[in-house]
């Protein structure tokens, strides 16, 4: 009896001690744990805040960009201080960390990940199933777009921020251009195995992990596209990976044709068949550029170069049901009362 009291007790300070305080500067409310994915079994770690209401409450899954880990923080601090100030649940995945090795950048693993923590999320916590959300910027961005249409059942709303859409365009995009931006480039190459214009491995790998083989299936989801005109220039991720990424999920009607695309990004000025967006106070000083809506999806392309405003991202999510149609016309908006919300998001 008393050898399996000592084993149990051991076993509860084990568990206990799986808990440790979020490295600065998140908040001290945020906490580091792990949990088991499904596709290995491993134990993946992640950053957690949990909503103190015992009724059930919204859950957010804020993704890191390209070059991070779970730890990163920069603009994604903001995404665990909205939910600690409207009682959220959050977590912060490492999901295989930086996109250069192969079980990151978009593979199985990383769909499971995210996958697995929505279920720990679901499991131990009062979840609310009909609003579970999905942000990221960037590198993130691509993930929260690739998650819409591998996972298109769990989300109530995805907002992308600069995202990449097609990895093997990203590549041909970033191969012959200057160190700063090339090493983008081997980032893929050591993920899928080289170069996907000499080894077809590696090309196929490309397909399978860019977000527009999937995103057909996301056509029930909620999902706001976001980009900055400038990004490709001033920014690493040409703002037609938004473009393209909305033409998966928009009507035929409602799709841009690829000489709309390509102009526009080639002028940084709306061609004549493309109308000017109305101004949205949620923007603040980024003008929105142009704008279209299609059932369920949504493009912006903002004044800004390779960045997220969160206040926009964050509200709009709010209003956002699962298996409901989208809401955009807000008829509540909360403040976000740091910088304004806006971020520049870290490569």
């Amino acid at each position: 009896m008393m050898i399996r009291l000592i084993i149990f007790m051991s076993f509860s300070l084990c568990l206990l001690g799986s808990e440790k305080s979020a490295p600065k500067p998140w908040p001290a409310e945020v906490k580091e744990i792990t949990y088991k994915s499904s596709i290995d079994k491993t134990q993946q770690p992640t950053l957690i805040y949990t909503a103190e209401s015992k009724e059930k409450r919204p859950l957010l899954v804020g993704l890191h960009t390209w070059s991070s880990k779970y730890t990163s923080a920069g603009g994604d601090l903001l995404y665990a201080k909205w939910c600690i100030e409207n009682d959220w649940h959050f977590v912060h995945p490492h999901f295989r960390g930086p996109n250069w090795t192969p079980k990151a950048m978009g593979s199985d693993y990383v769909v499971a990940d995210i996958e697995s923590i929505v279920d720990y999320m679901k499991k131990n916590y009062n979840v609310d199933e009909d609003r579970i959300y999905l942000i990221g910027g960037s590198g993130g961005g691509y993930a929260s777009l690739l998650m819409a249409g591998r996972k298109p059942e769990i989300w109530a709303g995805v907002s992308a921020w600069v995202p990449i859409s097609d990895i093997r365009a990203w590549w041909e995009q970033k191969d012959k251009q200057k160190k700063r931006d090339s090493k983008y480039a081997r980032n893929i190459e050591d993920a899928v195995g080289g170069r996907p214009d000499i080894v077809p491995k590696a090309a196929e790998e490309c397909i399978k992990r860019s977000a527009v083989t999937y995103l057909e299936n996301a056509k029930g989801v909620n999902l706001d596209i976001n980009h900055g005109i400038l990004d490709g220039r001033k920014g690493s991720v040409p703002f037609t990976h938004s473009l393209y990424a909305f033409n998966k999920v928009a009507t035929l009607k409602d799709r841009l044709s690829e000489d709309e695309i390509k102009t526009y990004y080639k002028n940084m000025k709306l061609p004549q068949t493309l109308k000017p967006a109305l101004k949205d106070e949620l923007y603040g000083e980024s003008k929105t550029l142009f704008r279209r809506v299609s059932n369920n999806a949504r493009v912006t392309i903002f004044q800004g170069g390779h960045e997220i405003i969160q206040s926009a991202a964050l509200n709009w999510l709010a209003n956002q049901r699962k298996s409901k149609p989208a809401v955009w016309k807000l008829s509540e908006i909360k403040t976000l009362d740091v910088e304004k919300g806006k971020k520049e998001v870290s490569r």
